[in-house]
């Protein structure tokens, strides 16, 4: 038996070589571009309003360019290559499977089945030699037969017949898959004949080269890079490293944004020529005063000072369009506009990385700064600018109007909607607002999900006291009431318990997930959650992304300026929002966050802050007050509450009676029951017990017998 190596002549196995390899890339991107995505920005329902912004071509604009990027068009391009690949050598499967001869098989020569017996194979064989026998068959032109082709069919019949009934042939065929025995062995390799033909080899060879040696070592390498550059915050690193050293323990939210403006982001918003193009203008804009600007208080002399001193280039002027943004400044310009927009997504990315930075240190200022930053970026609002302005059609002239012209203080979104309706219409009498403007501004507000906080407590999970060290629950009970809601219930008493899962529920304890069937079908769901309920996405006209609210909740230390306990954060609540006309249902949410009790015993009183990244002046802070007990004291409660023992009226309590040598005496633990139950008195106590005892001795004489 001679062995034979030989190329893919009629490409027979190259097809399935390509499919194998196109297929292990081309599935995995398909699935990745296919899958549904998990952002909640896709899936949130949206504030209803018809307010259209200055500049809302722009921002528009910017969001599609974002979704352009969020489409993953690379990927896309890539699937659809891949699938085309596929489709091609699968027709080269096709097309070549009829011309490559078939595997011989007697069985499908002789046209019987497989389970035929050797009496079945002569039956059939004598019934083809009447028909296809040299002597019986006829040549006929029309149907392409000759006598070669007759002899031929007969030699095959024959060759098969003796193949399944003669027993030495029927062995080579079973053995070698072949009746004459041992065959020469072949390999096909999966690569076509024409490939490698002389000539071509250098070709293969700059092929394999280039994928092997150059593609394969770029691509693993960019991934690599990629992954190595940026932080957990998906902010550069070099970024992360310049926002670390503007770092200050008292910085402003003012402070904030000269830091954010020192990232690296923003070298590709302004690269080549933007860097420099209308710069002086627009330092002109934002540092030009005059009242009725909307700018006129944006910046203060710390941050002119810090806006001079720096260098021309992407920093100085991505802090110029950082302020225009804040302050709402048309730049008079379409590209500075644009850029203007452009800028204060990325702004609010590396905020995060700011947030990090400041969570490290665990200091309570910067943190708090940072969350109004986040705020200020959403809204388009410049640091201690009245809250008002988030409402639509909303301009400064308007809030004078409403607060008055000697107002020192600002008013919150809620306090406006609880002003009377002459007072909120003051805008409309002086003619800076129309009434459907108005309208509509109210409207707005009326949608806003505003957390109020009904109660605010402490707990361990399963145990009535809290030891030093034990795993801590703060449980918050709140409810979205939107500004300007009339007729809000009164909150249930009950629904601002919280109940501990059964004892012997070890996934809702842990907060496991565990197979529940529905009618879609068996799936993961963690045990006692509701379905999560989504709050409408910000209502942020000028912020050229769609944005979730996030809730942030940590607790700090008045006394040190120290957050004791970091921030956790919620964006999505347990209970319906809003139903199906939008009137708020005015459900109790629970919001829980888990961290370890100090290690002493005593009262801890906390500063709990709350709150949201989108709007300004909704959030909420108060005391709480953890108690820690002496560890000795839940193994009292322990030891009380132990599991009593048994009833004499059953064996195990006769069992037990016979043991202690007590055979009159009522169960301790019953007598509790009785007095914590139904109050009675000693002397029911007793009567008790005496019938008791007389049971318990005749069961007992019995048992004796």
């Amino acid at each position: 038996m001679s062995t034979d190596y030989n190329y893919d002549e009629q490409g027979q196995f190259f097809p399935f070589f390509i499919i194998t390899i196109t297929a292990l890339i081309t599935l995995p991107v398909t699935y990745n571009v296919l899958k549904p995505s998990k952002e909640l920005e896709n899936t949130a329902p949206r504030i209803q309003s018809d307010f259209k912004p200055e500049h809302a071509a722009l921002i528009e604009g910017q969001r599609k360019k974002q979704k352009r990027k969020e489409r993953k068009l690379k990927r896309m391009i890539l699937a659809v290559a891949g699938w085309l690949i596929i489709a091609w050598m699968s027709y080269l499967l096709v097309v070549t499977a009829r011309t490559i001869p078939k595997i011989w098989d007697p069985y499908d020569v002789l046209g019987i089945s497989r389970s035929a017996d050797e009496k079945a194979i002569k039956s059939h064989y004598r019934k083809l030699s009447l028909t296809q026998h040299p002597d019986k068959a006829h040549p006929d032109p029309e149907k392409n037969i000759t006598v070669e082709s007759i002899n031929d069919n007969w030699v095959e019949i024959v060759k098969a017949f003796k193949t399944l009934t003669d027993e030495e042939i029927r062995n080579n065929y079973i053995q070698y898959g072949h009746p004459d025995g041992k065959q020469s062995f072949s390999i096909g390799i999966a690569l076509p004949q024409w490939l490698v033909q002389e000539g071509h080899g250098k070709y293969v060879l700059v092929v394999y080269g280039s994928i092997l040696g150059i593609l394969l070592p770029y691509l693993v390498g960019k991934w690599w890079y990629g992954t190595q550059k940026v932080t957990r915050d998906k902010v550069l690193v070099a970024s992360a490293g310049n926002i670390f050293k503007e770092y200050i323990p008292f910085i402003s939210d003012k402070g904030i944004i000269g830091a954010l403006s020192s990232g690296e982001e923003f070298n590709d918003i302004l690269k080549g020529h933007k860097a420099d193009h209308g710069s002086s203008k627009l330092e002109q804009k934002i540092l030009s005063q005059g009242d009725g600007l909307p700018h006129n208080s944006i910046l203060g002399p710390r941050e002119r000072k810090k806006l001079e001193d720096l260098d021309g280039g992407v920093r100085r002027k991505t802090l110029g369009l950082l302020w225009a943004y804040l302050g709402r400044v048309d730049l008079e310009d379409q590209t500075l506009n644009e850029e203007k927009i452009e800028v204060a997504p990325t702004a609010f990315n590396l905020n995060h990385a700011f947030t990090s930075i400041a969570l490290a240190f665990g200091n309570v200022d910067p943190v708090l700064a940072s969350f109004r930053t986040s705020q200020n970026l959403i809204q388009a609002l410049a640091p201690g600018a009245p809250p008002l302005l988030q409402l639509p059609y909303f301009t400064p002239s308007v809030v004078q109007a409403i607060e008055g012209e000697n107002a020192r203080t600002h008013l919150a979104i809620d306090e406006f909607m609880r002003l009377p309706p002459e007072v909120r219409r003051r805008a409309v009498s002086k003619g800076l607002l129309s009434e459907n403007e108005l309208q509509t501004s109210l409207s707005v507000a009326s949608q806003l999900p505003v957390l109020h906080v009904e109660k605010a407590f402490f707990k361990v999970v399963g145990e009535r006291y809290i030891i030093p060290s034990s795993l801590v629950q703060l449980v918050i009970k709140g409810r979205i009431i939107p500004p300007g809601s009339r007729n809000i219930p009164e909150v249930n008493e009950l629904d601002l318990e919280d109940i501990d899962p059964a004892e012997g529920d070890l996934d809702a304890l842990h907060g496991r997930k565990k197979k529940v069937k529905t009618a879609e079908g068996e799936k993961s769901v963690k045990v006692n959650e509701e379905k999560e309920e989504q709050p409408p996405l910000a209502h942020a006209p000028y912020f050229a992304r769609d944005h979730s609210p996030k809730w942030h909740i940590f607790l700090a230390d008045s006394k040190s300026g120290k957050i004791a306990v970091p921030p956790f954060t919620f964006r999505t609540f347990d209970k319906p929002l809003f139903k199906e006309d939008g009137t708020p249902t005015f459900n109790v949410q629970t919001l829980k966050m888990q961290f370890g009790a100090p290690p002493q015993p005593g009262q801890y009183t906390f500063v709990m802050h709350l709150i949201c990244d989108s709007y300004i002046g909704l959030d909420t802070k108060m005391e709480v007050t953890l108690v820690v007990d002496e560890a000795s004291k839940a193994e009292e409660m322990s030891e009380e509450e132990e599991i009593s023992e048994p009833e004499e009226d059953t064996l195990a309590g006769q069992m037990n009676a016979l043991k202690s040598g007590n055979l009159t005496g009522a169960p301790t633990s019953r007598r509790k029951r009785v007095q914590t139950d139904d109050g009675s008195s000693d002397d029911s106590d007793t009567e008790g017990d005496e019938n008791s005892e007389s049971e318990t001795d005749t069961d007992t004489d019995t048992d004796e017998d």
